[in-house]
């Protein structure tokens, strides 16, 4: 029995520290955009380090509602690529593909054809992303 408890004992301390091996969050930096696109704008704080990046993101849509919620997702060369769970309008919860191209100090929100992978919404593998004609561009404000 006591052979079992101290099996028991090193499997608990393996799976602890496995679950607590990932990125201290104080190694993250916590950075604002904004961008605005005619009368709608955008919000994006987020904790970035230079693999992952974390936080809050909000569209409001003038005259129409906003869309706030959770973005998460890798970062890969200059490219920002996760999701973004949001509630749309007050509605009910969405989840949907999210690419940032970081240019010039700059986020440029990317757009592309989205599939349905294991349930959860993606790009489609083999179709570009679309930068150049971003809809917002987001600038960091400065404290």
């Amino acid at each position: 029995m006591n052979i079992k408890s101290s099996l028991f004992t090193i499997l608990i301390v393996i799976i602890l520290v496995s679950c607590n091996s990932k990125d201290k969050k104080s190694e993250y930096k916590h950075i604002v955009y904004h961008a605005v696109n005619g009368k709608d704008t955008a919000i994006l704080a987020i904790n970035i380090n230079d693999k992952r990046f974390f936080g809050r993101y909000e569209r409001s849509y003038y005259q129409q509602g906003k869309d706030s919620g959770d973005v998460r997702g890798d970062i890969k060369g200059d490219t920002l690529r996760g999701d973004f769970h949001y509630i749309s309008n007050g509605g009910s919860w969405k989840r949907v593909p999210l690419a940032l191209l970081k240019k010039e100090n700059k986020l440029f929100l990317g757009s592309g054809v989205i599939g349905i992978y294991f349930n959860l919404p993606c790009f489609m593998p083999g179709t570009p992303i679309e930068y150049d004609n971003s809809k917002f561009i987001f600038e960091e404000i400065k404290k």
